[in-house]
Order: C-alpha cells, then sequence, then structure tokens
C-alpha cells in the first residue's frame, strides 16, 4: 500500500492525519482478509530552500516521531519512507560562470554557462533556488539570472539580489543535489555537466 500526500511539506501536522488515514484503510484491507506486508508512506518532506545554510540536515527525529506515534504497524509489516530530497538537495549546488552581463533599461541580466539543461526545476514550476556569488563582495544589485539556451524559460531567477556581478564571476545555485543530475538533459547539444565532489563543509 503506497501513499504520497504532496511535495515540500515543511509542517509536520499533515504527516499525522496521514499516519490516521493510512490505520483507516489499513484496517479496512485486514477485514476484507488482506494482511499487507508493506505500508509506503512517501515522502514530501520538505527542505530550507530560502535559507540552506541554516538547515542543512532536516529534523528527522521529528519527523519520524510522528510515525513512532501515530502510525498503527501490526508486527508483521514492513513501513517505508521515500526521502530522497531530504536527505540529498543541500549536499549538491550547481556552479556556473557568468558568460556575460547585460544591462537593459529597466532589467539587468546575468547570463550563465548553466541553464535549464543542467536544472530544469525553476523552468518546469518556478521553483525557487538561492543563487549566491562566490566571487564578488560588492555591493548588491538585482539581476534576472538566467541560461543561455534562448527559451524564455531558461531563467534560474528574477530580480535576485546579488553583489555587482561581473563576467567571469561563479554563481552558486543552491540545493541542487536532489533534481540537477538525474533530471538534466542534452536538450541542444548541451554537454552534460561535470561532478565535484567534496569532504568538505
Amino acid at each position: 500500500m503506497h501513499f504520497h500526500i504532496g511535495s515540500q511539506i515543511t509542517d509536520l501536522s499533515p504527516f499525522k492525519k496521514l499516519c490516521q488515514r493510512v490505520n483507516e484503510i489499513n484496517t479496512w484491507f485486514l477485514h476484507k482478509g488482506f494482511d499487507l506486508k508493506i505500508i509506503n508512506v512517501g515522502g514530501g518532506l520538505g527542505i530550507n530552500y530560502k535559507e540552506p545554510e541554516k538547515e542543512n540536515i532536516v529534523s528527522f527525529d521529528s519527523f519520524f516521531n510522528v510515525f513512532k506515534e501515530f502510525l498503527e504497524v501490526r508486527p508483521n509489516q514492513e513501513v517505508h519512507f521515500e526521502l530522497g530530497r531530504a536527505i540529498v538537495a543541500q549536499c549538491g549546488s550547481l556552479i556556473s560562470r557568468v558568460l556575460y552581463i547585460k544591462k537593459a533599461i529597466n532589467t539587468n541580466f546575468a547570463i550563465l554557462d548553466a541553464g535549464m539543461t543542467e536544472l530544469i526545476r525553476p523552468a518546469l514550476y518556478q521553483a525557487y533556488h538561492k543563487i549566491e556569488n562566490l566571487s564578488s563582495v560588492a555591493k548588491p544589485l538585482k539581476y534576472d539570472v538566467v541560461g543561455p539556451i534562448c527559451e524564455s524559460s531558461d531563467c534560474f531567477g528574477k530580480a535576485m539580489e546579488l553583489p555587482e556581478t561581473e563576467r567571469g564571476n561563479l554563481l552558486a545555485i543552491r540545493s541542487a543535489g536532489a533534481y540537477g543530475e538525474v533530471m538534466a538533459s542534452g536538450y541542444n547539444l548541451r554537454d552534460k555537466t561535470r561532478q565535484i565532489y567534496s569532504d568538505e563543509l
């Protein structure tokens, strides 16, 4: 029996309601003669996209305690969780170099060498990812941070406040660990991004 109640859930109360519903359905199946071996409660546990450095690891203790307290599990049953994003999202950042800066009348554009082919979440559903300039500590300005693919959806963020940014600066697009590599594509004959691993925090 497999459940999925949503995504990016940071309030734990929906998981309590999930447990209560699972208990009802589990009991219904048992009364019908089906002793289910596996209950999969899915994932959905959210992360801190706005301030990733303040919450590198979500409170798994609080999360699992909800299920420990409210989920009724029979002795022969297994409980499965799908917590991929909550585990790995903060483990990876997309590092990209600024190709050039375009100053329009009302908007500054920072065009990167990475695009929606490397991280598609902002293009797909306007997902927010914190963007940091690793090369500059100058006074802040606002930029639309975009890719080089020449598609209107190839945008990582609009009106992002960054230190004044120049060609060649390195930008970090945070919380990309869950969906960067696995959703990357070769659209427009783009080469796949290389990975660099480090044990340093």
